[in-house]
């Protein structure tokens, strides 16, 4: 019985995993640069040890209404192609490992071409926990976008 550890997020009241393999840091809110002319879902910059990292509110690209920072507001860092990306999400306390017979797919309705960052349902107990792909939450020319702000 294989296991897999996922970083838990939390956006509203919803709970979302990401392979801890993926993930490359998670650090506590840094205030960032706006960037003009940039995607509404990118909330600016930050300089992190040295490297310009640009920031992406999953709440901005989730299309979900936007909320105050406060000290439990997180940024989980990615590598994304040659640079690194960070997420903006309310919470990212935890790390979970859940048995692969304990994982769905993910139900029709819910994927899709912009929906393939779905990678699974995870069943924990009482609750469930969307599993995301952090590298396909961007298409490909939101990435190029992305790599011109970097």
């Amino acid at each position: 019985m294989a296991e897999k550890q996922y970083v838990i997020f939390k956006l509203e009241n919803e709970s979302y995993g990401v392979d801890i393999m993926r993930v490359q840091e998670i650090c506590e809110y840094k205030e960032s640069v706006k960037v003009p002319n940039t995607p509404k879902f990118v909330d600016g910059i930050i300089n992190l040890r040295g490297d310009i990292i640009p920031i992406i509110s999953l709440r901005k690209k989730f299309n979900l209404q936007e909320e105050q920072v406060n000290s439990d507001t997180r940024i989980i860092v990615i590598h994304l192609q040659e640079n690194q990306v960070g997420f903006l999400v309310d919470e990212a306390s935890q790390v979970l490992r859940i048995n692969e017979e304990d994982i769905e797919p993910a139900p029709e309705i819910v994927t899709g071409v912009d929906k393939k960052y779905i990678t699974g349902v995870g069943k924990l107990e009482d609750k469930i926990v969307l599993l995301l792909d952090l590298e396909y939450i961007l298409t490909d020319y939101e990435k190029e976008q992305i790599q011109q702000i970097s």
